[in-house]
């Protein structure tokens, strides 16, 4: 008889003809199994598709082999990261077990210590926190953390140059003519969003245009927070003839918001994001923003943490670079 639902280890023993010591030898490639029994073993292992659960793997050896991917939700950023992470992982011998508990409400804070509370120590060897809120999560196992709140403090750390890319994308709108200029930020507690307004600062400074209060607005890095900060800014008697926003996500939604109004963009108004994830190239128009390294991020974030659980010496902070993506988004204003 077959066995039906997950196949365990009596149902090998049991459809090849030998107990389950025996199996458990053919697994952990121990001593004591005949050449030709340990290759009936194994075909029939390949039959049935068995796979030991990662708990008796990791009681076993005291590993896994199998790396973490923890993320507060799976958005646009977070689904570029892991397919940068799944490329490189690609013969190493680990495998991958993405995580997240679906972004509960109320459950913004301290994710990642929850996160690992349940995976740590029996399911994974070690683990990628995607933009994390905690500086130390202490979880017992190595960690690299890829855009954290705070920014390089506490685990290594994967990032990209958030100041950089916020002078490229303010100052291209500079360069075309623009002098009102609004900013819609992101989310207030992330490191990340507080260098992207330092960059939109500094490079009207440069300028010697001063910043307008009025002009900047907290989007939250979601189209949905951004709505309405969006509205505001574009609903002023002297409004803006170009926005920054500190996303993707948020600046697709101020095309559509703009779109709403009447407004035609790039003509009225011009628009550029951060991050360059697949979605930005097709908005109406394709959008203008500052590229991050999103897939090499993750895989660089993978690189390091199987550094780290092998010992190897190396700087434990890793910063890549941005640069301004040029598409239809973005024009000088109308005389």
């Amino acid at each position: 008889m077959e066995p039906t639902g997950r196949v365990t280890i009596g149902d090998v023993a049991r459809v090849a003809g030998v107990s389950t010591a025996t199996v458990s030898k053919v697994i952990n490639e121990r001593y004591g199994v005949a050449p030709a029994t340990s290759q009936r073993v194994m075909s029939v292992i390949a039959e049935l598709g068995y796979e030991s659960s990662l708990v008796a793997r990791s009681l076993r050896s005291s590993r896994t082999n199998v790396i973490g991917i923890l993320v507060a939700e799976f958005e646009p950023f977070s689904t570029e990261l892991l397919k940068g992470i799944s490329d490189a992982v690609a013969g190493t011998g680990y495998e991958l077990l993405a995580y997240s508990a679906g972004g509960r409400p109320g459950q913004d804070v301290g994710w990642e210590q929850r996160y690992l509370s349940r995976l740590s120590g029996t399911l994974i060897d070690g683990a990628i926190l995607v933009t994390p809120t905690v500086v130390n999560p202490n979880p017992g196992i190595p960690v690299v953390a890829v855009d954290p709140h705070t920014g390089p403090q506490g685990p290594p750390t994967v990032d990209s140059d958030n100041l950089a890319g916020a002078l490229l994308a303010t100052t291209h709108l500079l360069d075309l003519g623009h002098r009102r200029i609004g900013f819609l930020g992101g989310r207030e507690d992330l490191e990340s969003s507080r260098l992207r307004e330092q960059g939109y600062r500094d490079a009207l400074a440069a300028a010697g245009v001063p910043v307008d209060p009025a002009l900047v607005r907290v989007g939250g890095y979601r189209a949905e927070t951004a709505d309405h900060p969006l509205h505001e800014l574009l609903a002023l008697p002297d409004r803006p003839t170009a926005v920054f926003a500190a996303n993707d996500l948020t600046a697709i939604r101020a095309v559509e918001v703009a779109t709403g109004l009447g407004l035609d963009v790039p003509g009225d108004l011009s628009v550029v994001g951060f991050d360059n994830v697949p979605e930005s190239a097709l908005c109406v128009p394709p959008l203008t923003t500052v590229a991050q390294p999103l897939r090499r991020m993750g895989a660089e974030a993978l690189r390091l943490l199987l550094d780290l659980l092998a010992g190897t010496p190396r700087d434990p902070h890793v910063r890549l670079e941005t640069s301004l993506v040029r598409r239809g988004s973005t024009a000088p204003p109308r005389a």
